[in-house]
C-alpha cells in the first residue's frame, strides 16, 4: 500500500505548471493525466467545490470517490472570479504558468477578463487552451453542453437505436472522457510546439468536434464516398452483438479463423456446423446467425471450461467480470484524510519517466496561500482576500 501524499518519481511533465479552471469530468480528467505525468496543477474552484465532489460518496464531505481519482496529483484554490481582486489574483497565478486551461464559454471569459487576449496580456508564451462544447465558429458556441447534450448532437441515441431497436445514452460519460483525452493530447501537442519553438498558442478542444470524430471513425463508413448510401459499421450493428452467457456466468469468445470455429462447433456438439458457409460472414443475416450460434455454443460450458478450453487452443476470449471485480483489481493507496481507497492505475507505461501518484486529491482551499504566495502576493494581500471572503476553505471534518 502506497502513500497518496508521498513524492514519488517526477514524470516527463516534471517542471510544467498548469492552472486549471475547469470542472466536472471532461477538463479534470485531462489536467489528472497532466498531474499524472508530473506536471504541477493547480485548480480552481468556488467556494462550494467542483461538481465531482459530489458525484459519489466518499468518507470525507467534498472528497467523493470520484474526485479523490481525479484530483489527485493537484493543489487547490478556492476563489471567487468575479471578485476584481479574485480575478487579479488568478491572472498573477496565469503569469507563472506553463498552460491555462479552462471549460468557460467564451461570454463568461470574457466577462472575468480570464480569456485568451487577457491571460497572454501577462504571459505571451502560455498556451492557453479552452475546451467548450461546440466550436467558436459553431453557431451554438455559447451554449451550455454537457455529457448528454453531446450525445445526442453526436448521433449516439441513433447509433443505439439501430443496435439494439431503442434511441438510449451509452452508460457512462462518454462525451466527457472522450473529450478529456483529446484536451490532454491537444495540451501535450501545443507543450511540443512550444518546447521546439518557445511559442505559446491558443488551442480549442470542441467536444462536439471530439466525440463526431471519435464515434465516426468506423461509423461514417458508406456516407464518405456516397452521401446517398447508408452510414453505420454494419458489422457492429447487429442487434445479437453482445456477451454470450455460459452455464454460470458470461464469456465473450470471438472465433477469427475457420479453425476456432471448428474447435468451438465440435467441443459443443454441434458438429454439423463445421463448415458452414453463414460462419463466415458476408452479410447482416449471417452476423445474426453467427452470434445465435455463439450463444447455443456457450450455454454448453461454465466460464472456468470456456476459458481453459479457449486458451489452449489461442482462441480469443475472456470472461466478463463485475465493476467491482475491476476495482478491487487497482493498487491501494492511503490519503491523508480519507484512508485507503483504490487507485485508478495510469494507462501509459513509461520505462524511464513514469507516473506517479505525489499527492492526494486536496480539499477546497487547500492550498490557497502556497498558491498565491508563489504567484508574489504577500501576506497581506492574501489577509486581505480572506477577511472579504474572496478565498475560501474548507477544514478537514
Amino acid at each position: 500500500m502506497s502513500d497518496a501524499s508521498a513524492s514519488v518519481g517526477r514524470g516527463p511533465l516534471a517542471g510544467i505548471r498548469v492552472l486549471d479552471i475547469t470542472s466536472v469530468v471532461m477538463g479534470p480528467l485531462a489536467t489528472q493525466i497532466l498531474g499524472d505525468l508530473g506536471a504541477d496543477v493547480i485548480c480552481v474552484e468556488s467556494a462550494r467545490g467542483d461538481t465531482n465532489r459530489r458525484m459519489s460518496s466518499g468518507v470525507v464531505r467534498g472528497l467523493s470517490d470520484v474526485s479523490l481519482n481525479l484530483l489527485r496529483n493537484k493543489r487547490n484554490l478556492a476563489i471567487d472570479l468575479k471578485d476584481p481582486a479574485g480575478r487579479d489574483a488568478v491572472l498573477a497565478l496565469a503569469a507563472t504558468c506553463d498552460v491555462v486551461v479552462t471549460n468557460l464559454r467564451p461570454g463568461p471569459l470574457r466577462r472575468l477578463r480570464l480569456d485568451y487576449e487577457a491571460v497572454r496580456e501577462v504571459n505571451a508564451e502560455v498556451v492557453y487552451v479552452r475546451a467548450s462544447g461546440f466550436a467558436s465558429d459553431d453557431p451554438r458556441a455559447e451554449e451550455p453542453a454537457y455529457d448528454d447534450i453531446i450525445q445526442g448532437a453526436t448521433g449516439v441515441p441513433d447509433l443505439m437505436l439501430r443496435a439494439r431497436g431503442e434511441a438510449a445514452f451509452v452508460p457512462t460519460l462518454i462525451a466527457d472522457k472522450v473529450s478529456g483525452l483529446t484536451l490532454a493530447y491537444g495540451i501535450l501537442a501545443a507543450l511540443v510546439h512550444k518546447a521546439r519553438t518557445g511559442e505559446g498558442q491558443f488551442v480549442e478542444v470542441p467536444m462536439f468536434d471530439a466525440v463526431s470524430a471519435f464515434l465516426m471513425v468506423e461509423h461514417s463508413a458508406g456516407v464518405v464516398s456516397d452521401p446517398a448510401g447508408p452510414a453505420g459499421y454494419q458489422a457492429i450493428l447487429t442487434r445479437e452483438r453482445r456477451p454470450q452467457r455460459s452455464r454460470d456466468g458470461m464469456v465473450v469468445i470471438f472465433p477469427y479463423l475457420p479453425e476456432h470455429w471448428a474447435a468451438l462447433l465440435e467441443a459443443s456438439g454441434h458438429a454439423e456446423l463445421v463448415g458452414d458457409p453463414r460462419l463466415t460472414p458476408r452479410t447482416i443475416e449471417d452476423r445474426t446467425f453467427i452470434y445465435e450460434t455463439l450463444e447455443r455454443v456457450v450455454a454448453t460450458k461454465t466460464t472456468d471450461e470456456w476459458m481453459a478450453f479457449c486458451r489452449e487452443r489461442s482462441i480469443p476470449a475472456t470472461a466478463v467480470p463485475r465493476i467491482e471485480e475491476i476495482v478491487a483489481a487497482w493498487p491501494e493507496v492511503v490519503h491523508p484524510l480519507a484512508g485507503a481507497y483504490r487507485s485508478s492505475p495510469a494507462p501509459v507505461r513509461l520505462s524511464r519517466s513514469p507516473s506517479s501518484i505525489r499527492r492526494g486529491a486536496p480539499l477546497v482551499g487547500e492550498h490557497n496561500r502556497e498558491v498565491l504566495g508563489e504567484a508574489g502576493l504577500d501576506d497581506a494581500s492574501i489577509d486581505d482576500l480572506e477577511q472579504r471572503g474572496v478565498l475560501r476553505r474548507q477544514e478537514p471534518s
